[in-house]
């Protein structure tokens, strides 16, 4: 049972760590934040004059697609110019290191800047998608596309200055399906969406295997990250964050702190380990 007042301890967080064979990390937009990653979240989580809901969503998209692809196009260019953080480092050495041993660790994230993948992480679950995939809206396709701009017409557009104008992109300058030449749109979950059925059951099949948990940067309780737990109650199970959260009595361990101070400290290479 978790205790009102999880345990800081380090040695005893690492005992359950020498004996973890599928390790599941959950990260969100506080790890990805420590990289400079807007959050669009809180106090001053605007672009121009636009709360992140207002954007993310299919309805904003039939409206307005160039004004969505200009804040998609800023998203882009923010997330390529920053860098993976030593979190996201040390979780990409964890899951290399127990991989010759064996053992298996699974990043399921939140966040959509694929920072997991650049720091080197190998098995990544994107609930929410990639900034650098498009879907086409007419045939499905789902590609890759890391140009930046990702088209001519987005070049020096997307300013989060609130002051910034310019007419509407036409349509047919707005990125194109590389198959069927229709209208695509960022390959993100918007607001009103359902998750990918395949990416969901990956994770339940990861967390009925897992036998340590640990969440990074998010507070864990919007859905549908709330809804993510070890099947087993009994696993342990570690949150590393800047601050207490509503869920933080639930854990059996909390870490107060920059995820790349705390984070690295607890999933270093243990004595134990061989070399």
């Amino acid at each position: 049972m978790v205790s009102p007042r999880p345990s800081s301890d380090y040695a005893t967080f690492r005992e359950y760590f020498q004996k973890a064979k599928h390790i599941v990390v959950m990260t969100g937009a506080g790890c990805s934040a420590e990289s400079g990653i807007p959050t669009f979240r809180g106090a001053g989580g605007f672009w121009r004059t636009y709360r992140a809901q207002d954007l993310a969503s299919p309805n904003a998209f039939a409206d307005n697609p160039s004004l969505v692809w200009e804040f998609y196009s800023h998203r882009r260019e923010v997330a390529a110019s920053k860098e993976p953080n030593k979190a996201h480092i040390a979780i990409a050495e964890c899951e290399a290191r127990l991989a010759r041993q064996g053992r298996t660790v699974v990043v399921i994230t939140q966040n959509i800047d694929e920072l997991h993948r650049r720091a080197g992480s190998l098995k990544v679950l994107e609930i929410h998608g990639s900034l650098y995939k498009t879907r086409c809206t007419k045939c499905g396709i789902i590609l890759s596309n890391y140009k930046n701009p990702i088209v001519p017409a987005l070049a020096g557009r997307g300013s989060p200055d609130p002051n910034a104008k310019g007419d509407r992109i036409p349509v047919e300058d707005l990125p194109r399906c590389g198959e069927c030449s229709a209208l695509t749109r960022p390959d993100v979950v918007w607001f009103g969406e359902p998750l990918c059925p395949d990416t969901l059951m990956k994770i339940e099949k990861h967390l009925e295997k897992c036998d340590l948990y640990l969440v990074v940067g998010t507070s864990s309780v919007v859905y549908p990250a709330a809804a993510f737990r070890p099947y087993d109650s009994k696993v342990p199970t570690a949150e590393f964050n800047l601050e207490d959260t509503p869920a933080t009595s639930r854990f059996h361990f909390h870490f107060k702190g920059p995820a790349g101070e705390t984070l690295p400290k607890a999933i270093e290479r243990h004595p134990s380990e061989p070399n």
